[in-house]
Order: structure tokens, then C-alpha cells, then sequence
């Protein structure tokens, strides 16, 4: 075991000015952006980038900050928007009042899958979680039973291979009519703020630190007095909830939840996103997600070549850019600072000294 000990992580770019000014920019152009966007359909993909960029959020905090290599992300956002969806078919709620609870919901299936991984590491969590993804994607398509009549149409309990659709919106249609996709895009760029708000004070606080240590050296952490399993299952918890949150949101955004949700693609992009950002850097995920959302856009045409296409950035990043494009900025910047502080040692070497000295 090292005894090498872990050390305070730094603001997640360096510098917490730089952070602070990176998201002054961000909100100027989340509120800027609907002046300038007249398209319906790129405004759609924003949002849906924003759903992408919050899932991938959570993710890099179970993975890249905790070194939690878990496969049910998406299982946890599913559980978030089918919970939604049946919360407003069954009992009639409104959406904005099913969301928290399934939100609650989605937070008590993944400490569940925590409580299951607890004596497992990297390749086994990563096996178990994706096979629990799997069976919860089995169990939903494969329920034929009728569990309630809907006029003359028998409904199954999950929906079955059809899911859910109009079951309710976020109140936007009716609110602001014609601009009611300027009012989602709205409300869930106010969720993703929120949610990147709070996974940065996660990793800035003591938690964070706790998370770092288990992820680096978790048998310095442990003999440290870190709980490794209590630490687990909060990080678990706080990723669920803002994955099942974002998962009730995409619900009432689609006004429609189904079993592709669950699909092996869906995942392999939210990971994609993170690579091609940086794991384990604040910005990672939102730099990841506008690369390959865009990338994916350009190549639309494409047919067939465009799954090819998204493979081949993401190969690129991996070898030309092991830390991601955030990274390897950082990297960048920090090399730039040295340089510039070797060129100010040399010029203050170099000057003359006062007279009288």
C-alpha cells in the first residue's frame, strides 16, 4: 500500500476566476441563444444536447471523480422517466409534481445497484450494472399482460414495448403557445445549471475529496478513516437523483417514454461524451456533448457512414488525446503559464542590477 497521500483537488480548470468566467460566458449564451435560434429543429437539438450534457454530468462524477465504472446510467435516467410517465398515467398528477418523487425513486433503485456492487470493482461493477440495465430493458419489453383497459386498448404496467405517450407536459404549450419550445429549452437549462451548480460544490467540499481519495489510492483512503461503501452509496444516490430528475424532464419534454431509452447505443454515446471531453474535468462533459451532438448533426446525411464517422472522432480523441479535449487544454494552459513564468525569470536574471548595489 502507497503512502503517498492524496492531495486537495483544485478548482476543476485550475483556477476558480477561470471557472467563474467560464460560467458567466455559458449563461450569456444559454439566454442569448433563443434571440439568435429561429429553427424549431436546432432548437430541439440543443435541448436534447442538454439532456446528454446532465446525464454525462452524472456520470463523470460516478466515474471520473469516484472511479465508480458503472453501466446503468442510462437504466437510471429510464427509471427516472418511466416513473414520471406513471405517476401522471395511473394517478392523474401533474408532471411537475411526479418529477421529484421520481427523481426519489430513481435515487432508491441506484443505491439498491450500489448495495449490489459494494464488494466489486472496476470490470465487475461495470458487468453487473449493465446486466441489471439489460434485464430492466428484458422486463419492459417482454410484459405482454394486460394491467389495466384504456378505453378499448388493454395497457400493460410498464407499457410493454410501447411505452408511454401524452401522459402530460411541462405546462409550456398551453403557457406560451407557439414558443413553448423556448420555455423547455428554458427550464431544462436551468436543470442542467443546477445540476452542474451542485456537482461542483460535491467536488469541491470534503465529500469530493473523500471520492478523489477512493478513486486514487483507495487503500490510503480507507486507512485514512474513509468509509469506502458509505462513500459509494452517497455518490450513487446524489448522480441518481439528478439522472432520474433529468430522465422525468426528457419525459414531459417528448410527452413520451419507451424501452429505446434503454438501448446499448444511448450508453456508448453518454460515454463517448465523456471521453471526448476529459473524465474526471468539470467541463468535460459539456465540451463532449456540443463535439459529437455537432458531429453527429454534420454527418446526418451520411446513412450508414455516420455511426462510422462518430467512431472515428472518438478513436482520434482517445489516442491523439488520452485526458480529452478539456484536458488536454488544461494541459496546454499550464504549460503556457510555465513558459511564461521561466520567460520572466530569465528576463529578471538578466537586467542590470541597480546602481549602488
Amino acid at each position: 500500500m502507497s503512502n503517498q497521500p492524496v492531495s486537495r483537488p483544485k478548482s476543476p480548470t485550475g483556477s476558480a476566476k477561470t471557472d467563474l468566467a467560464i460560467t458567466v460566458v455559458l449563461i450569456a449564451i444559454a439566454i442569448a441563444l433563443p434571440f439568435f435560434v429561429d429553427s424549431r429543429y436546432v432548437m430541439g437539438q440543443i435541448v436534447l444536447a442538454l439532456f446528454y450534457a446532465t446525464i454525462a454530468s452524472q456520470w463523470n462524477l460516478l466515474f471520473g471523480f469516484s472511479g465508480i465504472f458503472s453501466l446503468a446510467q442510462m437504466a437510471i435516467f429510464a427509471f427516472g422517466g418511466y416513473a414520471t410517465a406513471m405517476i401522471c398515467f395511473y394517478f392523474g398528477w401533474n408532471v411537475w409534481a411526479a418529477v421529484v418523487p421520481a427523481a426519489v425513486g430513481a435515487m432508491i433503485f441506484s443505491l439498491a445497484v450500489g448495495l449490489a456492487c459494494l464488494r466489486l470493482t472496476g470490470v465487475y461493477v461495470a458487468l453487473l450494472t449493465l446486466a441489471i440495465a439489460q434485464t430492466m430493458y428484458q422486463l419492459i419489453v417482454t410484459d405482454t399482460e394486460c394491467f389495466t383497459m384504456v378505453g378499448s386498448i388493454c395497457r400493460q404496467f410498464t407499457g410493454g414495448a410501447v411505452g408511454f405517450a401524452r401522459f402530460g407536459d411541462l405546462g409550456t404549450r398551453a403557457l406560451l403557445k407557439g414558443q413553448w419550445l423556448v420555455g423547455n429549452y428554458a427550464i431544462v437549462a436551468t436543470l442542467f445549471a443546477i445540476t452542474m451548480l451542485f456537482t461542483y460544490a460535491i467536488i469541491k467540499s470534503p465529500i469530493g475529496l473523500a471520492f478523489r481519495a477512493l478513486k486514487d489510492n483507495p487503500g490510503y483512503a480507507v486507512a485514512r478513516g474513509v468509509n469506502r461503501f458509505q462513500a459509494q452509496l452517497l455518490v450513487f444516490g446524489i448522480s441518481a437523483f439528478f439522472t432520474g430528475l433529468a430522465g422525468g424532464f426528457y419525459a414531459a419534454h417528448f410527452q413520451a417514454i419507451g424501452p429505446g431509452i434503454l438501448s446499448m447505443s444511448q450508453l456508448m454515446f453518454i460515454i463517448a461524451v465523456v471521453v471526448v471531453g476529459g473524465v474526471g474535468t468539470f467541463w468535460g462533459p459539456l465540451v463532449g456533448t456540443v463535439i459529437l451532438v455537432a458531429a453527429d448533426e454534420l454527418m446526418r446525411e451520411a446513412g450508414e457512414f455516420r455511426t462510422f464517422g462518430l467512431g472515428i472522432i472518438i478513436a482520434l480523441s482517445i489516442i491523439l488525446m488520452p485526458k480529452g479535449l478539456v484536458g488536454r487544454l488544461g494541459d496546454l494552459v499550464r504549460w503556457s503559464r510555465k513558459r511564461g513564468q521561466a520567460a520572466h525569470q530569465e528576463k529578471l536574471a538578466e537586467s542590470p542590477a541597480p546602481a549602488g548595489e
